[in-house]
């Protein structure tokens, strides 16, 4: 089976690897399988004990979340499973936020992490309130415009003889 939306294969591991458990959090959830070649067919993992150790502490530690991580054979090697559930919170790694899009890992940056946060929140644009604003900050043509704009395309009912 290839790689996909919520299945990663990796032959080795890497601390590198927090940041794909980071993107499936933040994301719809997914397994990375270490021990498998890009096809998915097995090719067993080294130091599978120590990593069995390292692997659910190493996620704890670094993003505070949990992630079930099974060993599995296949004939005689051993590979590791590492189950990681959708979380309805923003996870983070060392203060970045990565998400699962496609097969990819993406870094969420700027207005793509702006949007992300508030969505995770449950807030939208509309919701955030600029403390510093005021009535002096509302430009007159350009609401008069927008009055204009909204009536011609027919997204505002004409109420000018009320």
């Amino acid at each position: 089976m290839p790689e996909k939306q919520n299945i990663e294969y990796k032959q080795s591991w890497h601390d590198d690897y927090l940041k794909w458990v980071c993107g499936f959090a933040n994301a719809q959830g997914g397994v990375i399988y270490i021990g498998k070649d890009d096809n998915g067919n097995v090719v067993g993992v080294d130091d599978y004990k120590r990593l069995m150790d390292d692997i659910p502490n190493k996620i704890k530690n670094s993003m505070g979340i949990t992630a079930e991580v099974n060993l599995l054979q296949e004939n005689e090697n051993y590979y590791i499973e590492i189950v990681t559930q959708p979380y309805t919170v923003p996870i983070s790694i060392r203060g970045r936020y990565y998400f699962r899009s496609g097969s990819t890992k993406q870094e969420l940056t700027g207005a793509s992490l702006t949007e992300f946060l508030l969505r995770k929140s449950g807030k939208t644009w509309d919701d955030v309130i600029e403390d510093s604003a005021t009535l002096a900050d509302i430009d007159e043509t350009s609401i008069q415009q927008f009055l204009t704009d909204a009536k011609e395309s027919g997204r505002m009912p004409d109420v000018s003889n009320q």
